[in-house]
């Protein structure tokens, strides 16, 4: 379809926003020889022609957690070192004792 006018039913490439992808969309409305409307081929929405933008990423308190996360992770030479140095003293290992009584296999 390089260089030729598009046609209706022709395949083009579109964001689908109920799909969330670039996927196939059939011409559906042509005005003055662009684009007005197109149809996904996956799953027949038709919506408004978006020349295949679309699928902005948003900024919310998850991606500035994220942020946040990252900016106080330091290089591996430096967490050897601290690590090193704020290690906790180990604590004594806890035993687990079960109750002294009749085993449920032997016969009495």
């Amino acid at each position: 379809m390089i260089g030729a006018e598009p046609r209706l039913g022709d395949l083009i490439d579109d964001y689908c926003h109920r799909c969330r992808l670039l996927l196939n969309h059939a011409i559906a409305s042509l005005v003055d020889g662009h684009v007005v409307k197109v149809i996904c081929q996956t799953c027949y929405s038709e919506h408004a022609y978006q020349h295949g933008q679309g699928g902005k990423k948003k900024t919310g308190p998850r991606a500035t957690l994220f942020d946040q996360v990252l900016a106080k992770v330091s290089s591996p030479e430096e967490d050897s070192e601290s690590v090193a140095t704020k290690k906790k003293p180990a604590e004594p290992a806890r035993h687990i004792t079960r109750r002294k009584g009749k085993s449920p296999r032997s016969k009495s």
